[in-house]
């Protein structure tokens, strides 16, 4: 029996994980806790295999949880579940010493997979973030530069954001735009906001405007 520990400010998620996890036979909720330092008190007095934890928390947050955790409880291994998936929070916490990172808006099959591989001493990165990773990875090493309308170059674009700007221009959205490149809707937002942002575009038809006169969509 592995025994689980919720760390997560949200009571309703913290309801939702407990209900869906009672459904495996091996696993068990063993404690809640609405912050870093709820956590570590239960620690103490809670045998607990593997933790599930929110980065985002009050009082103290994982980042900060995470090196006292590591020092006083070596044994317990560490899952982060959070809505954060940009590389650089998923980064400082595997640093941290987490064993693994998931995303709250994963399948609860993938939930539970990575817990039972981070019991088992093994790392876990949900599919998500790992092709998110993936693509950045790719992307960096093309890219296109754009000029604004005064004639001063602009910032990059990555072959990924060139890629969703190309979809744009298409008129698909952006969920249609996260099925065709198999990723989320609130990745491809974010591309969406990149890019407006390194063109300095007012808005989404200004943008498309811009990157039809350079010539980077027909």
């Amino acid at each position: 029996m592995t025994r689980i520990l919720l760390a997560d400010d949200h009571t309703i998620l913290r309801d939702g994980i407990r209900a869906l996890l009672s459904a495996e036979a091996d696993l068990e909720v063993v404690g809640e806790a609405s912050n870093g330092a709820e956590l570590l008190a239960l620690l103490e007095t809670t045998p607990t295999d593997v933790v599930l934890m929110d980065v985002q928390m009050p009082v103290l947050d994982g980042f900060a949880t995470m090196p006292e955790l590591r020092s006083r409880f070596p044994e317990v291994h560490v899952l982060v579940l959070s809505m954060l998936d940009h590389e650089n929070y998923v980064a400082r916490m595997l640093d941290a010493g987490a064993q693994g990172y998931v995303l709250k808006n994963a399948a609860i099959s993938e939930i539970t997979h990575a817990i039972r591989t981070v019991a088992s001493g093994s790392r876990f990165l949900c599919a998500e973030i790992g092709l998110n990773m993936l693509f950045k990875a790719v992307a960096q090493t093309v890219s296109v530069t754009i000029d604004d309308t005064n004639g001063h170059v602009g910032t990059d674009l990555t072959a990924r954001e060139l890629e969703v700007l190309k979809l744009i221009a298409e008129g698909l959205t952006n969920g249609e735009i996260a099925d065709k490149l198999f990723t989320s809707k609130r990745t491809i937002e974010t591309h969406r906001q990149n890019i407006i942002a390194k063109t300095q575009a007012k808005n989404t038809a200004a943008l498309i405007k811009l990157a039809v006169s350079r010539g980077l969509i027909s």
